[in-house]
Order: structure tokens, then C-alpha cells, then sequence
């Protein structure tokens, strides 16, 4: 593409405008084209991105002259948003979880596929360089078949789920003047809680990692008196032989970091990756050994990369998708099949046909 990508943003909130749209209009190859949003602030965060035109009406913006659409809504509304933006044949970038169920997650699958676009989920984790060569590693084979799989997320966002969600902005040091919408992160009809709202993370970065996919699962979930589940755990199957386990908790105390492990068991070695500790080692039965050098630091939470690998895509001089259509439906179908589970008690259910 020789001339700049043409962006229309669905999603005006905070966290559109505290780290996706401040990396677009850094950028002299992204031209935005329009933004739709509610409330008085909207012509604000037209002005000051550099925004043609602003909406309140998300078709209005999607019949501009448009290559791509970025979709930060809340979690309810990325489906029909994002089915729309497709249909017209642009690339999308939708936040995660890119819908609340399994159905429609593999149905933008489909969609996508269908479409020839680009479609890619801002996980983080999925572009840091330790976990790029992790998942290089684990290509390579050196674990042989995958037998076992642990993930655990901790994160410091009991405020998010359970109290002022503005209390996460102040984590963020963000410089906007209002934080997240309590309304999709404490309902449970919008998507709220600690399964949709953090476990989607560690999960996308485990399937990444791993390319399994969850077939059945047996969870249990804790609201600990909060309107959303604040505490998750699961044991599953994967198709072939493998199982796992699963576990999240939105309690950890503020300003501590955030808490991402992943071990994966083959029948040729094991690899751990660690955010927290920041580490990433991969040995082998055999005595083969990969221990990472990573900077400290690099650990911590940051979406820099996702956008802009997002315009790349787009434009052409990338094809590196680490958090693809397909890694965020294996993420949506096992989230939507634990909150399931462990509303019939922990009973064990089929995560897809």
C-alpha cells in the first residue's frame, strides 16, 4: 500500500485514547479518517488525535472511505461491530475478548477467513520479544508432544471488578480525564468480570504458545462478594492426549505486577514462562538447555506493538499476526465454557463440537 492506511475508531474511551489512538497519529503513515463515540468529550478526542470527522453512530463512520477499523467498545458490542466492519471488507482490530461466546467467536473466524482481512486481538503478551522466542522454540520441537499445560494470571484489578474502576487508570498513571466504564467491567451481561476481563490474556498467550485447543473443562468460579467473578479455576482436556489447568485472581495488591505463568510439559522437556520473574527456559530430557536473557522490565504489561503491527499488516510490510482470529476464539470458547461449568457446579463440559 503506497499511500497511508485510512482508520476509522469505534470506541472513544479510555483506553482508545490512552494507548491505541496516541500511537496512530504518532505515525505518517496512518491517516484517521474518523471517530465514534458518545458524550461531550468526543469532539475533544477528534481535535486533539486529528480525526477527520466524529460520529456517534458507528455505520456512519464505517461508510467513510476506510481501510481499517479499530473496535474498543465494550466487550458485548465488539460482535456486531466488528461483523459489520467485515462486511465491508476492511481490517479490523477489535480488543479482547473479541465476543462473549463461542458461536460468534469462531463465526468472525469464518467471516475473516471469508474476507481475505486482516483481523488481529491486541493481546500484549503475544509480541514480547521472550515469549516471540518461546514460541520459536516450541515450533522448533523441542518439547516433542505437548502432555500438560499450566496458566496463571494475578493481577492488581480488584478495583476494575469490584470497586472504582477508575483505579486502574491511576495504575496506568493515565493522563485522561476519566477512567473505565464500570457499566463493562462489574456486569456480567456486558462481559464484566475477571475471566473476560484478564483471563482472555493469559489464555490467548497459552494457545498461542501451545496451538492446542481446550475440549472439555470442569471450573469453578468466586465473585467473593463482588457482582462479577473476582477468582477462576479450571481443569481441562485438550484435544489429543493433553490436559491442564487454569487459575486467575484479580487480588493482587496495587502496585505489584501483574502475575503470568505458563509451563508446558512435553515428552521431550518443559518451558516456563514467567512474566513476573522474567524468565523463559526451556529444557530438555536430554540435557539441552535454553535460558533467555531478558531485559528487566520487559515483563510488565504494554500494548505497543499490537497497533502498530496491526497498520503493518495492513500496509503490507508485515505478515506476523501473533493474536489472530483463531487464538482469540480458542481463548473466547474456553472462558464461555468455564463460566458455564461453573454455573452447573463444576459440572464438566464440552468447550466445542
Amino acid at each position: 500500500m503506497s499511500r497511508r492506511v485510512r482508520i476509522g475508531a469505534v470506541g472513544a474511551g479510555w483506553w482508545a485514547t490512552s494507548n491505541h489512538f496516541p500511537i496512530y497519529a504518532a505515525r505518517d503513515d496512518v491517516e484517521l479518517v474518523g471517530v465514534c463515540g458518545f458524550g461531550p468529550q468526543l469532539e475533544r478526542v477528534r481535535a486533539e488525535f486529528g480525526f477527520g470527522m466524529a460520529t456517534e453512530r458507528y455505520e456512519e463512520l464505517l461508510d467513510q472511505d476506510l481501510d481499517a477499523v479499530v473496535i474498543t467498545t465494550p466487550h458485548d458490542l465488539h460482535y456486531e461491530q466488528a461483523v459489520a466492519a467485515i462486511e465491508r471488507g476492511l481490517h479490523v482490530q477489535v480488543e479482547k475478548p473479541t465476543t462473549l461466546d463461542s458461536a460468534s467467536a469462531w463465526d468472525l473466524v469464518e467471516r475473516v477467513e471469508r474476507a481475505g482481512v486482516h483481523f488481529l486481538v491486541p493481546y500484549g503478551w503475544n509480541y514480547k520479544p521472550f515469549t516471540v522466542e518461546a514460541r520459536r522454540l516450541v515450533e522448533a520441537g523441542h518439547l516433542g508432544e505437548i502432555q500438560h499445560v499450566v496458566c496463571n494470571m494475578a493481577s492488581p484489578t480488584r478495583g476494575l471488578f469490584a470497586g472504582d474502576p477508575d483505579d486502574i487508570r491511576q495504575l496506568w498513571d493515565s493522563a485522561t480525564d476519566s477512567g473505565p466504564d464500570k457499566s463493562t467491567w462489574q456486569s456480567p451481561n456486558r462481559g464484566g468480570g475477571y475471566a473476560h476481563g484478564q483471563v482472555t490474556h493469559s489464555s490467548a498467550l497459552m494457545f498461542w504458545l501451545t496451538e492446542l485447543r481446550a475440549a472439555t473443562v470442569s471450573a469453578r468460579v468466586s465473585r467473593a462478594g463482588a457482582a462479577v467473578d473476582l477468582f477462576n479455576a479450571a481443569t481441562i482436556s485438550f484435544d489429543g492426549a493433553a490436559i491442564g489447568s487454569l487459575s486467575g485472581a484479580a487480588t493482587v495488591p496495587d502496585g505489584d505486577p501483574y502475575q503470568v505463568d505458563v509451563r508446558v510439559f512435553g515428552s521431550e522437556g518443559m518451558l516456563l514462562v514467567d512474566t513476573e520473574r522474567e524468565r523463559v527456559s526451556l529444557h530438555r530430557y536430554d540435557g539441552r538447555k535454553w535460558d533467555l536473557d531478558i531485559e528487566p522490565g520487559a515483563g510488565a504489561y504494554e500494548c505497543l506493538v499490537p497497533p502498530n503491527r496491526f497498520i503493518d499488516l495492513v500496509a503490507g510490510t508485515s505478515d506476523e499476526n501473533n493474536s489472530d482470529a483463531r487464538v482469540a476464539a480458542r481463548s473466547v470458547e474456553l472462558i464461555d465454557a468455564m463460566l458455564r461449568s461453573s454455573a452447573a457446579d463444576g459440572a464438566v463440559v464440552a468447550v466445542h463440537d
